[in-house]
């Protein structure tokens, strides 16, 4: 019974079958650890928590329904002690910001190293938080850039769909010349030279996706 209480519950949330079989393998070889379950979406994801209480939580940020990240939210909201490791392909700073703020208590990489996993899975079910260096680094470079408010996510993804600038006014309802106003000030936020490097800035920064 003594061992059975040390083991430290894995949920593993991720739409990619194989990746997550290969978490299952992971955990599997752990003495001190066992998988309680898989997700495939943020919906089952919440399900699958409510039911099964696991110790840690690896959540991605790509669900087919859900963003990892609102799922980490719902998560925290109904369950305030929930320990959830964001592991993710995103390098975006306004991810990572984001998956913190939600409550992550880390945020990994998926090409980190699997006995790294394992360790910062040990960590977060001791109490800790791990926030890698990689991340420290792209949170410290754009400390005090300008956020986009959430009409200008809107009218960049719209960009980002190759949308003009009236179309994406008949789509917002707003005028042309306030869609061009929104276009200059993400430009002037983002510090690009034009639409198209606002775009990539803002795909590289996780602000939106495409």
């Amino acid at each position: 019974m003594e061992a059975e209480h040390l083991t430290i519950r894995v949920l593993c949330v991720d739409d990619h079958p194989l990746f997550r079989e290969g978490i299952a393998t992971v955990i599997g070889h752990q003495p001190d650890m066992a998988l309680a379950g898989m997700a495939a979406s943020g919906a089952e994801a919440i399900r699958q928590f409510a039911t099964l209480m696991p110790d840690v939580t690896l959540m991605d940020l790509r669900l087919p329904d859900i963003s990892g990240i609102k799922v980490t939210e719902s998560i925290i909201a109904a369950h305030p002690h929930a320990k959830i490791v964001v592991l993710t392909t995103s390098e975006g700073d306004v991810e990572m910001e984001r998956s913190l703020g939600a409550g992550a208590r880390g945020y990994l990489l998926k090409g980190t190293p699997s006995h790294e996993l394992i360790d910062v899975i040990r960590r977060v079910h001791r109490g800790q938080s791990y926030i890698p260096q990689y991340v420290a680094q792209q949170l410290a470079q754009n400390v005090g850039s300008d956020t986009l408010s959430a009409r200008e996510v809107e009218v960049l993804t719209h960009v980002a769909n190759g949308s003009k600038n009236r179309e994406i006014g008949r789509q917002l309802s707003i005028t042309e010349e306030t869609v061009k106003a929104h276009v200059s000030s993400i430009i002037e936020k983002l510090g690009a030279k034009d639409r198209t490097q606002a775009v990539a800035i803002g795909v590289r920064r996780g602000i939106i996706q495409l």
